[in-house]
């Protein structure tokens, strides 16, 4: 089923349909009429020779430069043009569609002035597959992210480079072959195309979902390192975090108890300790914690899909245009910052429990670094390295994008938020905290294969998962492949669809 534009809100959920999966846009015809009657506001008053800034007058520095009738007509290419100087490889193709797809909504709102033909091309890209070619640096988040939105909207003009079917080639060929008229750019039309945020929106939503699953495989990692340390099991006690009322502690100390439901653990079978160290007993109330900022920055990346990011703003109900600064990143790229930072101290968690699955003071009687051949072998000693090596890349990272404005534009634009900085480097801590949960991964399961008694159903689940990935280290190895490929595993949450078939899913709290 198609997703709709114009109609109702969008969810983080329809940019990964549309960004990732192939999924159709509609436009609604609400949406479309919106549109319409703005641009026809926008040309009453281009016809009466209002000056309104970004359609007859220059921008940022520029914007006390009144144009003439005929720079009107040129002005939007150049915009474009000029704007269109960013640097470095391309991006993913799943960001620029996710980007395309922020834009558009913003178009439906009805307030951004460009013609109907400019949101319709868009929609029309998504559909048939044609994606620009997009540098990945360029933008500081605010007039939006100029850079990167101007390479897309070079294809507007039929110009710059795009994917079609795998293959990069000039814009004007792909078009052509996805059967897309060019439609150019008129007065407003370009400005109308870049001036938001909108990568940071589509990057951010894609990023915040594959944290959401990311999150609930750390709390199987979780589960699984507690049955082979043979942990104390009450403090998941659901009466002890409904007593402190945070609902992310709630959540994940129910989603672990689920996991490991029938363990001996849980039945007082075993012998277990009176009480255990932090990184054993305070998981519900770190990941918990992560767990309410993930809400939280949901909810603002969702008021940010749908809301109008534009300047000027055109009102065509009581004929007014507003100038401000509506394509200020600093909403969404402050929480994204923050969920970069929240991934990096749960994959620290993650990695203190890794060390107590190696060190034989603190295992419980497991074997040293999970190996019986201490000595001649030392098991899983290195990937400690590995993962210590990843956090600390974490750890850098996480420092907050959002207090790095630099001024530019001699000093008209004077604060920028930065969260291309933010997206980028969320991007690069998922993807080390996927090796980081991957490792303990591997270790959970080599210890549980030394115990005897009986897992939890979901526990069980997820040994068989990593079992499917990764063979039991009985004889040293070189470890690298079962680190890509329990990491690639972790990417596609193998391990959660697997606990989850077996025990049902998951809870969120988002």
């Amino acid at each position: 089923m198609a997703v709709k534009v114009g109609a109702g809100p969008l969810t983080m959920e329809d940019v990964v349909k549309v960004a990732r999966h192939g999924e159709k846009v509609e436009l609604a015809e609400e949406a479309v009429a919106r549109i319409a009657k703005c641009r026809g506001m926008l040309e009453k008053k281009i016809s009466a020779r209002e000056i309104m800034y970004g359609v007859n007058t220059g921008i940022g520095e520029f914007s006390e430069v009144v144009l003439s009738d005929e720079q009107v007509k040129q002005f939007q290419k150049y915009l474009i043009y000029n704007h269109a100087a960013g640097i470095g490889d391309p991006a993913p193709v799943e960001h620029i569609r996710a980007a395309m797809l922020s834009r558009i909504a913003v178009h439906t709102r009805g307030h951004s002035g460009c013609r109907p033909e400019i949101t319709k091309t868009y929609v029309e890209m998504l559909n048939k597959g044609v994606t620009p070619v997009v540098c990945e640096k360029g933008s500081v988040g605010a007039c939006g992210d100029l850079a990167p939105m101007s390479q897309v909207a070079l294809s507007l003009m039929g110009e710059g480079e795009s994917f079609y079917n795998g293959e990069r080639m000039p814009t004007k060929n792909a078009l052509e072959k996805a059967g897309i008229p060019v439609p150019g750019l008129q007065a407003r039309d370009g400005l109308a195309a870049i001036n938001g945020s909108n990568l940071i929106t589509g990057m951010g939503c894609l990023e915040l979902y594959d944290s959401e699953r990311w999150v609930k495989q750390a709390e199987i990692a979780a589960a699984m390192s507690l049955e082979a340390l043979m942990a104390n099991m009450k403090p998941y006690d659901a009466r002890l975090h409904e007593l402190r009322g945070f609902n992310g502690s709630i959540t994940s100390a129910a989603n672990i108890r689920a996991v490991v439901a029938g363990s001996d653990l849980v039945t007082g079978k075993m012998k277990v300790k009176v009480q255990d160290a932090y990184s054993m007993r305070s998981t519900p109330q770190v990941i918990g914690a992560f767990r309410d900022h993930l809400a939280y920055a949901r909810k603002q990346f969702e008021i940010e899909l749908n809301g109008v990011a534009d300047n000027p703003i055109f009102l065509p109900d009581v004929d007014t245009v507003l100038t401000g600064a509506n394509f200020q990143g600093t909403p969404i790229s402050m929480p994204l910052d923050m969920v970069g930072a929240g991934v990096t101290m749960v994959s620290v968690l993650s990695e203190r429990r890794l060390n107590r699955l190696l060190n034989p003071a603190l295992s419980v009687g497991l074997p040293a670094f999970l190996t019986k051949g201490a000595g001649m072998f030392s098991g899983h000693m290195l990937s400690q390295y590995t993962a210590d090596m990843l956090i600390v890349e974490q750890r850098i990272l996480s420092t907050p994008s959002c207090i790095q404005s630099i001024p530019a534009a001699a000093d008209q634009e004077d604060f920028v938020s930065m969260g291309m900085n933010a997206a980028l480097k969320t991007r690069q801590i998922l993807n080390n905290a996927a090796g980081v949960l991957a490792i303990e991964l591997i270790a959970a399961a080599q210890g549980l294969d030394f115990r005897d008694f009986g897992f939890g159903r979901g526990t069980k689940a997820a040994h068989a998962a990593v079992r499917r990935v990764v063979e039991h280290l009985e004889v040293d190895r070189p470890l690298f492949k079962d680190h890509n490929a329990m990491t690639e595993a972790v990417k596609r949450c193998e391990v959660l669809e697997a606990v989850e078939k077996e025990i049902g899913g998951l809870k969120g709290s988002w």
